[in-house]
């Protein structure tokens, strides 16, 4: 997996786009700022937004490349990132240390899944907060982006089970219309998701 991130990252353009993700750009906006990790952050559009609003921003990935993108651009933007090369399943920090985890288009197998989504619980602080949004199964029938795996897909019955010591704040599958870069274009069916770590 690292050299196909690794290659679409290589593309001189953003390819998700350079603006952080809607929903989580609303949601932070609701948040004191205080310490946030990225899993899976490529090229930095969502860690540098984050930095914008005074975050404590950790993020992480399996490609070099978008790391690299992700710390010029946040150098252009005159902000700090913290960013490790790290593969999801292996990664590691201080429990009860993060304010939020923000899952952004993160789709994993579904073997690994829900081990990712419990050591994310484990680094929140209790009243931290999971935010996240990705693509639900009905978007296998659309050509805006997306694993073409149903099993790297998100249900409602999948966070409600990977999560359910949390308070859940929103859970919603949604039709919108993506336009992050030239991989995340056009209408799109995803899911959008919220929980408080009691």
């Amino acid at each position: 997996m690292k050299n196909f991130w690794d290659e679409r990252y290589s593309e001189k353009e953003f390819v998700y786009g350079k603006e952080a993700n809607v929903f989580l750009s609303e949601q932070l906006k609701l948040l004191h700022p205080g310490k946030i990790i990225l899993p899976c952050e490529g090229e930095g559009r969502n860690a540098v937004f984050a930095a914008k609003l005074a975050w404590d921003v950790v993020a992480f990935d399996l490609s070099e490349v978008g790391k690299n993108k992700a710390l010029q651009w946040a150098l252009e933007n005159k902000v700090h990132i913290n960013y490790v090369i790290e593969n999801a399943s292996l990664a590691h920090f201080n429990e009860n240390s993060a304010d939020v985890v923000a899952f952004i288009y993160a789709h994993f197998p579904a073997d690994i899944r829900k081990s990712i989504h419990q050591k994310a619980i484990d680094w929140l602080k209790p009243g931290g907060k999971i935010i996240l949004e990705a693509f639900n199964p009905l978007q296998l029938n659309n050509l805006s982006g997306g694993p073409k795996e149903l099993s790297m897909l998100y249900t409602t019955e999948i966070l409600l089970e990977d999560f359910k010591n949390l308070e859940i704040e929103i859970l919603e599958n949604k039709r919108v219309e993506l336009n992050e870069g030239n991989y995340h274009k056009g209408w799109a069916d995803i899911i959008r998701f919220t929980a408080i770590k009691k």
